[in-house]
């Protein structure tokens, strides 16, 4: 069927919901559904309009000025939609574009689905503006409730939306490639260029160095514990407004910056202990990531980690917002940490169970249902995925 799929970031922009959205768009063109993708131009791109790209005006996104907000009005969308005849509308972000995209749908009497993917009204708190935590809450349900069908990655998520009056929930999940992220990438020459020798244990980061992150807990939580194991090495991968304030604050820290691809592969393979200390992540691909990668894991009991992970099996977890129950997880995870670990067995074993095609097949199977059921009324709250 023709489907419509709007996103606000996208390849070449590194970050989980680009990368996924890119996958998905793939996974649905190779099962033969046309797909007409639309996004904001990025900075450097050149324009582009044709059956299978639009690529809208944008603007900085404050406080991301690196990512941009797509631009359209209802009206040009509607002209679109007429001219494409989709079968369905899906977005994938939040912004102003999904807001018109939806709405014009609507308008067209276009079936539509969109994700709840980024606690964006969470991200207030870390910067001054929880007062706009409410508003934020009553976009993000104005948005889903032009939707017919809302896709959240778990069904804890699922709870908490429908106690906040969202309705027509789908739990769709997330995949990793355990092809891509495996312990076989381990790479000495890599590890020697961290200052890590042979017998030292390297506890790795990834993802956005930004407030709502709250990579410096990781950080605190390795200068204490390196204390008592002086060859404990800490890794950070990943850029962001805070990079330069925690680089200046742990200067033994190796900091690499962005990563991508086989690069990203390898250092994750390289390690040994992942720390995820995020609580504002509505999944957090890197967690899969870190346990494909056979890495002693540590995080919070929420969002991807209470999906995939076993407490004291495959990963080590802490009640979310307790941050000494996190350095406990973490020095629980380190002592597990040794190449071949039980618990690092398990963590491979555990995301090579995680696997996209099975992940994105269910995707494609209710964006149909949405598009076919349609005619004979809206889906009900809790659609299955």
């Amino acid at each position: 069927m023709q489907i419509v799929y709007v996103t606000e970031t996208y390849p070449p922009e590194v970050n989980g919901v680009a990368l996924t959205t890119a996958r998905t768009v793939a996974h649905l063109r190779a099962a033969g559904h046309p797909v007409h993708l639309v996004r904001p131009r990025q900075r450097g791109e050149a324009a582009r309009d044709d059956a299978d790209e639009w690529r809208c005006a944008g603007a900085p996104i404050p406080m991301y000025p690196e990512l941009r907000w797509g631009l359209a009005t209802r009206a040009a969308l509607r002209r679109r939609w007429r001219r494409i005849a989709p079968a369905l509308v899906h977005v994938a972000t939040p912004g102003p574009l999904a807001h018109a995209a939806l709405a014009a749908a609507r308008a067209e009497g276009i079936p539509t689905s969109a994700d709840f993917r980024t606690n964006f009204h969470a991200y207030g708190r870390h910067y001054g503006l929880g007062w706009l935590e409410p508003l934020v809450m009553a976009w993000l349900r104005r948005l889903h409730e032009r939707a017919d069908c809302s896709f959240v990655p778990t069904a804890a998520l699922a709870a908490e939306l429908a106690a906040a009056g969202f309705r027509r929930l789908a739990v769709s999940g997330r995949g990793v490639d355990a092809r891509r992220f495996d312990p076989a990438r381990r790479d000495d020459r890599l590890r020697a260029a961290w200052g890590a020798a042979a017998a030292d244990p390297v506890l790795l980061h990834v993802g956005r160095l930004a407030a709502e992150k709250n990579v410096a807990l990781a950080l605190r939580c390795w200068e204490r514990l390196r204390a008592a194991r002086p060859g404990l090495r800490m890794v950070v991968v990943g850029d962001g407004p805070q990079r330069p304030s925690l680089q200046r604050r742990h200067p033994e820290a190796c900091f690499v910056g962005q990563r991508t691809g086989e690069e990203l592969a390898r250092h994750y393979a390289s390690a040994d202990a992942f720390a995820f200390p995020s609580l504002t992540d509505t999944f957090g691909n890197v967690t899969l990531e870190a346990l494909a990668s056979g890495l002693a894991l540590a995080a919070f009991d929420t969002a991807a980690a209470a999906v995939h992970v076993v407490d004291g099996d495959n990963g080590c977890l802490a009640p979310p917002g307790d941050e000494a129950g996190f350095e406990a997880a973490l020095a629980r995870a380190l002592a597990q940490a040794r190449p071949g670990s039980a618990l690092r067995r398990r963590a491979r074993e555990s995301a090579v169970a995680a696997d996209w095609p099975l992940v994105l097949q269910r995707f494609e199977q209710v964006l149909c249902a949405v598009a076919e059921r349609r005619g004979a009324g809206r889906l009900g709250d809790a659609a299955p995925a």
